[in-house]
């Protein structure tokens, strides 16, 4: 199991309310493939700076996590075909 960090962009039109259940759902294969959620961190709505998919903000989470290269693949693939999902990027953070 590797340490990683994802972050995703999610469409404005996402309920508030909803976005932490909204987040566990969109990355609920890494426990279904034997890896673990550490920290689901909600950064709330920001404001971009440039147009993405014609909307000006939207809603940023960031996750760590420990998976298998071949969970990220997949979880990368799904959030992909997700439309509420504008932007990803999974990193491994640097050991410290």
């Amino acid at each position: 199991m590797r340490h990683y960090e994802l972050m995703l962009i999610l469409d404005p039109e996402v309920d508030e309310r909803n976005l932490g259940t909204t987040v566990e759902n969109l990355i609920k294969v890494i426990p279904a493939e034997g890896g673990t959620v550490d920290n689901i961190d909600l950064w709330g709505r920001r404001r971009f700076a440039y147009e993405i998919q014609k909307k000006t903000e939207g809603y940023y989470a960031v996750v760590d996590f420990h998976a298998t290269p071949a969970t990220t693949k997949e979880l990368d693939r799904q959030l992909g075909l997700n439309e509420s999902v504008l932007r990803t990027k999974i990193l491994r953070p640097e050991a410290a």
